[in-house]
């Protein structure tokens, strides 16, 4: 289905989680194990190089994996199995050795550690944009004076800018996650049949060592074939993300109802247009952010369900994280691409958000126990919080 790629898909996120990258990742991990294995001294040097320069996407046919994956429970049997032919035609002595010490898992996982790596270095650029764009919004208008709304009704009034510096706060709180999660979740998985990497005769724990080397991934205590919760935080990460995002776009949105009109989107050609009323303008992209906020629970829920898995190699459990991931990210990094957007185009209208001050003819300036407080007691400490979050930044 491509009826709807245009509203909610990202380019860049879904080429790396695309079917020929996901091949390409887990024939990168095979030839990385090779290498590894020869560095170790398990298998020979030549049937090591003649073993890696098969591991390229380009010599499979990937519709045929696909067909093959439905009768062997996952795409590394038939790709495993196709590239031991490929080997065995130009050598049968190195064919032997392809996948040596291995299990299918090894080469799934760490294909999708990698397709992982990838998707958040992306998120990571995104972010970063998102920051300073928001950190510039803040800092423009951060004594431009509008409502601050509890329970939808007028509170008290603030600024434009402290508002933004809240987003902004929540923004780098992701960042700061980003980072601390990183070397939990780009980790190798090798762990052969049963993770004790027997197979190997005692090399097992250099040549994992080797392999992460190769593959520039943290080395693991264990591994994790039934332990899911590096994924499970891979995607809870980005559940926190997509709900910060789906905030900042209902801020939006409701400041950019008819009656309140003091934020708008972007405006362009057909943006935001109705089919039937040609007086709206509609936050389309808003939407779009929303859509990815309500949708991405879901998926998080899934993957978190899927974390007690049984014994040493999980049965369902593991198969429901495969396409759930991917959609878990690229969902996020359409919402992120989309929002970054929004911000750097924001249309602000600073006349509409004193009329709003005004409307209640002063009473907003009351507080507790009717006493009439100093506005600018309120402006200054959103000044503060502001100006610390900028300073952070």
């Amino acid at each position: 289905m491509t009826l709807f790629d245009e509203l909610f898909s990202f380019a860049e996120l879904e080429k790396v989680f695309s079917d020929e990258v996901r091949i390409k990742r887990m024939l990168e991990f095979e030839a990385a194990l090779v290498k590894a294995e020869a560095r170790a001294g398990a298998i020979p040097e030549g049937a090591s190089r003649k073993i890696a320069e098969h591991c390229r996407v380009e010599f499979f046919e990937l519709p045929l994996i696909a067909t093959q994956a439905g009768q062997s429970g996952n795409v590394a049997v038939p790709l495993v199995r196709m590239l031991t032919e490929s080997v065995a035609k130009q050598d049968k002595d190195a064919a032997r050795f392809v996948h040596w010490g291995a299990t299918s898992q090894d080469a799934i996982d760490t294909g999708m550690v990698l397709q992982l790596r990838d998707a958040l270095g992306l998120l990571e650029r995104d972010l970063a944009h998102l920051t300073g764009t928001l950190a510039a919004l803040a800092e423009e208008h951060r004594a431009t004076p509008i409502v601050a709304r509890t329970w939808m009704q007028q509170a008290l009034p603030t600024t434009l800018g402290f508002i933004v510096a809240g987003w902004l706060d929540a923004v780098l709180r992701h960042r700061q996650r980003l980072s601390e999660c990183r070397a939990r979740v780009l980790s190798l998985q090798f762990g052969g049949a049963v993770g004790t990497l027997a197979a190997l005769s005692g090399r097992g724990p250099e040549v994992a060592k080797a392999l992460a080397e190769e593959l520039r991934l943290t080395l693991p205590v264990a591994a994790w074939h039934s332990h899911r919760d590096r994924m499970a935080e891979a995607a809870t990460f980005l559940g926190l993300v997509a709900g910060t995002l789906g905030k900042i776009a209902r801020d939006i949105s409701l400041h950019s109802q008819t009656e309140v009109a003091e934020l708008f989107e972007p405006a362009g050609e057909g943006r935001g247009g109705s089919s039937s009323m040609p007086h709206k303008r509609n936050p389309v992209t808003c939407a779009v952010v929303l859509e990815a906020a309500v949708r991405v629970p879901g998926l998080v829920s899934t993957m978190l369900s899927a974390v007690p898995q049984e014994y040493e190699r999980g049965l369902g459990g593991w198969q429901a994280e495969w396409e759930t991931l991917a959609a878990v990210v690229e969902a996020t990094g359409s919402a992120l691409a989309a929002m970054t957007g929004v911000i750097g185009g924001l249309t602000v209208f600073p006349d509409r958000m004193r009329a709003n001050l005004a409307a209640t003819e002063g009473t907003i300036f009351a507080e507790q126990k009717e006493k009439i407080g100093r506005p600018e007691d309120h402006l200054g400490a959103a000044e503060q919080f502001r100006r610390r979050l900028l300073d952070d930044n």
